[in-house]
């Protein structure tokens, strides 16, 4: 008689693994960072390898301490630390990520019970103690282009002070006209910053290449549309709605291509421990996430909305999971119909 070989589940075995994925975010993410060495200079290679370095140590170091295996080889630690880079100015000093990365690795992921099991995107959380911490650092050690283009020719404009701000902290503090003195009406404008030109944090300028790594991401099943799509659409939306001086006069395209909208969309809000995995749910989180950046942007203290906005609804994806649970196909036990 040939006996029966029960296994625990789960039964469906795929061949992804965590250290794949990781180190597949990570290699999206290096165009990206290539592109900012050509822009802003070796500064921002330095600061991204000083940001990995940090967060592999600091997991390290707790998982010993913790008594835990060494897990440094599954990329999560690496893909940390260069989200972390990526959304801090060129210019800060080299200590900014290392402090970011014992807040983002110990505090935010370690502490929590390790990868899996931490509430908030860990590289967001590291950004956010630092822009609570450093906030003169994190919003003004900006590098102006090293390859300027015409879009960059600010001197003799009367506004040499600002001429390495954001995009979006111009328009934020010193209005469109500002904007328009810098960068020149903002349609002439949108192919410079979808390629990349302008000032911004490390990882957020080109919108070209974090497109076709998120895209690549999609093509191999690690991420969906539904997050990205839903996030982007609603900042494009309600920026054309309330965005402008009057309803319905604001400039859609501008919002998506500024700040970190492209970069936290594609490689944030889908980070899969603390984004919905039920794919209603992860519409609704995208939205929520869309419609918070925008109000953080037009009515909040700071220019920029993406990274509260993630943190903010991170907590809320298990219960938006719960909310939007499927329907069991099979009746209840008992036998009822």
């Amino acid at each position: 008689m040939k006996l029966l070989s029960v296994s625990v589940s789960p039964h469906v075995r795929s061949k992804e693994s965590v250290a794949k994925i990781m180190w597949t975010v990570v290699a999206c993410l290096m165009p990206p960072l290539v592109l900012s060495v050509f822009i802003f200079g070796i500064r921002t290679l330095l600061i991204t390898a000083v940001s990995v370095a940090s967060c592999m140590a600091v997991e390290a170091i707790s998982q010993k301490l913790l008594g835990k295996p060494i897990t440094i080889k599954d990329g999560s630690a690496a893909l940390t630390g260069v989200l972390l880079a990526f959304v801090i100015p060129p210019g800060v000093s080299f200590f900014i990520p290392i402090l970011g990365a014992v807040m983002a690795i110990y505090i935010g992921k370690q502490l929590l019970g390790g990868i899996g099991y931490n509430i908030f995107n860990p590289a967001l959380l590291g950004r956010a103690f630092l822009l609570a911490t450093f906030p003169v650092a994190m919003t003004s050690a900006w590098l102006p282009p090293l390859h300027n283009g015409a879009i960059f020719s600010y001197m003799g404009k009367g506004i040499d002070a600002i001429s390495t701000a954001t995009p979006l902290a111009i328009m934020k503090e010193h209005g469109m006209a500002a904007f328009n003195a810098a960068f020149g009406p903002a349609s002439s404008a949108y192919g410079s910053f979808f390629l990349g030109w302008r000032p911004g944090c490390i990882g957020e300028t080109s919108g070209l290449l974090l497109v076709l790594g998120g895209l690549y991401l999609m093509y191999r099943g690690y991420i969906t549309w539904h997050i990205p799509i839903s996030m982007l659409g609603t900042i494009a939306l309600l920026t054309w709605v309330f965005g402008g001086k009057t309803l319905f006069s604001g400039d859609p395209l501008l919002a998506v291509l500024t700040g970190g909208a492209l970069l936290g969309a594609f490689f944030m809000a889908t980070d899969y421990v603390t984004s919905p995995s039920n794919k209603t749910a992860q519409i609704i989180f995208g939205i929520c996430i869309g419609a918070l950046t925008v109000l953080i942007r037009l009515k909040g203290g700071y220019p920029e909305g993406v990274c509260y906005a993630i943190l903010l609804m991170n907590p809320i994806s298990i219960a938006l999971d719960g909310w939007f649970k499927p329907k069991r196909f099979a009746p209840p036990l008992g036998g009822e119909k």
